[in-house]
């Protein structure tokens, strides 16, 4: 039987990205991605007007909430609107979107329902900022520790943002999180759900600005502290 084409839709979640947020979506425009919602979490700066240029959905959160309102407010849009595959895709322009394909194909292939594109399967292509490696790696490691031990999986980069879901597991998973702890909450999900889970590699690009932009170390112990909390009172 052939298989009918899936409907990809991919989610970005945005805060104060005018400097890449056209180029971002300019790319996935320019590679045949046309379904691609915004979440524009409180922005003070242009980032709600360029991307409203672009021709895309932008949906606009009056007071910032964070990467999980922003990521509930978006993949809840690509459900009303008919998604079969949700893509959630960082507005700084670090992932590729060359490696869309790549974290889709488990889910369309119906191996996986929640696909996680890993930094650290590989060395990324553009890992010349050493302090990366040595500062993020230690606290990506520790949470990858905790989310194994709070949750029984093993992932080498529980902390990605470039992820894949099927209609079936966005559905079902329920995203509580407002800040950046969603990350870890979507593998509570996936384990709660029964959900099946892939990861792939990717490329990361690193720019001054996209390291400027990513998550600091303080985040990361904040994230430690919330999860614990929460799996003592569940």
């Amino acid at each position: 039987m052939k298989k009918t084409k899936q409907r990809i839709f991919i989610v970005v979640p945005a805060y104060n990205e005018e400097k890449s947020i056209a180029k971002v979506l300019k790319t996935l425009k320019e590679n045949g991605y046309n379904n691609i919602i915004v979440v524009d979490d409180g922005s003070k700066d242009r980032t709600y007007s360029l991307a409203k240029k672009e021709g895309v959905i932008v949906l606009k959160h009056r007071i910032n909430r964070g990467l999980g309102g922003a990521l509930n407010t978006g993949i809840t849009a690509a459900l009303k609107s008919g998604a079969d595959i949700i893509v959630t895709f960082d507005a700084d322009g670090q992932h590729s979107v060359y490696d869309i394909p790549k974290i889709v194909e488990p889910i369309m292939n119906g191996k996986a329902d929640f696909v996680v594109g890993s930094r650290f399967l590989k060395e990324p292509l553009f890992s010349h900022k050493k302090f990366i490696v040595k500062v993020r790696r230690l606290g990506i490691f520790v949470l990858n520790i905790l989310t194994f031990l709070l949750y029984g999986i093993k992932t080498t980069d529980s902390q990605s943002g470039f992820r894949a879901f099927s209609r079936e597991a966005a559905s079902k998973m329920t995203i509580t999180a407002n800040r950046m702890e969603v990350s870890s909450e979507f593998f509570r999900e996936l384990k709660e759900k029964n959900l099946r889970y892939a990861e792939v590699p990717i490329r990361t690009i690193y720019t001054e600005y996209s390291l400027k932009k990513g998550q600091r170390l303080l985040n990361g112990f904040k994230i430690i502290l919330k999860l614990i909390f929460r799996k003592l009172i569940d």
